[in-house]
C-alpha cells in the first residue's frame, strides 16, 4: 500500500469518519456492505445476485486486503441498524475497492480502476464517499496509475452525478441486449 495509507488512517472530520486500510478483521463487514451494494444495484438493472455472491465477495475482499486494494470508512459513533454483528455495529460504514488494471494489451496510460464504492445510507451526503474515492485515487496514483476508471449503472443518476462532481467524465459506453428468446432449446 502506498505511503499515504498509513496505519493511523486519515481523518475525515467533516464526514465524521476515519478512512484507513482494511484488515482481515474487516472482511466480513465489507462483504456485508458489498451485499447491500449489490442488492441496491438490482434496481438499476444489475444482474449480480446479492446474497448469492456473499462468499465470492468475501473472498475478493480478502484478496484485496492482502494486496492493499481496499479502504474502509469507520465512524466513531456508528448507527447500528443491522444487529450486533453487522458492519455498522463494527463501525465500518463504507468501503472502496480498487487496483491497477492489467491485461494483455499495451496502452498509452497506466490505468487504475475503482471496482466498488459504497457508503451506508445514514452516512451519505456527508463527504464519506468523496473521502474514500480520493484516498483510492491517491493510492492508485502512488502506485503509478495515470488515470482512474470506474463504472456506474446507467440508470443510477445519483452515482453518475457523484462521480461527475468528483471530476470523472464519461469515457466508455456499455450496451446490452437480451437474446434469451433466440436460444435453440432443441438440444
Amino acid at each position: 500500500m502506498p505511503a499515504d495509507a498509513d496505519d493511523a488512517g486519515d481523518r475525515g472530520d467533516d464526514a465524521g469518519v476515519v478512512v484507513d486500510r482494511a484488515n482481515t478483521d474487516d472482511v466480513d463487514a465489507v462483504a456485508d456492505l458489498w451485499v447491500e451494494l449489490a442488492r441496491g444495484q438490482r434496481a438499476y438493472g444489475s444482474h449480480l445476485r446479492s446474497e448469492g455472491n456473499r462468499n465470492a465477495a468475501g473472498d475478493a475482499v480478502a484478496r484485496a486486503v492482502v494486496t492493499g486494494g481496499v479502504l474502509v470508512a469507520r465512524a466513531a459513533d456508528p448507527v447500528a441498524d443491522g444487529g450486533p454483528d453487522s458492519a455498522a455495529a463494527r463501525g465500518v460504514v463504507g468501503f472502496v475497492t480498487f487496483g491497477r488494471e492489467s491485461g494483455g494489451y499495451r496502452t498509452d496510460v497506466d490505468r487504475g480502476t475503482v471496482y466498488n464504492l459504497y457508503v451506508r445510507p445514514p452516512y451519505r451526503d456527508g463527504g464519506v464517499g468523496a473521502l474514500l474515492l480520493s484516498r483510492a485515487e491517491a493510492a492508485l496514483a502512488d502506485d503509478g496509475a495515470d488515470v482512474v476508471g470506474l463504472e456506474a449503472m446507467a440508470g443510477n443518476v445519483d452515482a453518475i452525478r457523484f462521480y461527475e462532481r468528483n471530476g470523472y467524465e464519461r469515457h466508455r459506453v456499455e450496451l446490452e441486449k437480451s437474446v434469451a428468446g433466440r436460444r435453440n432449446d432443441s438440444d
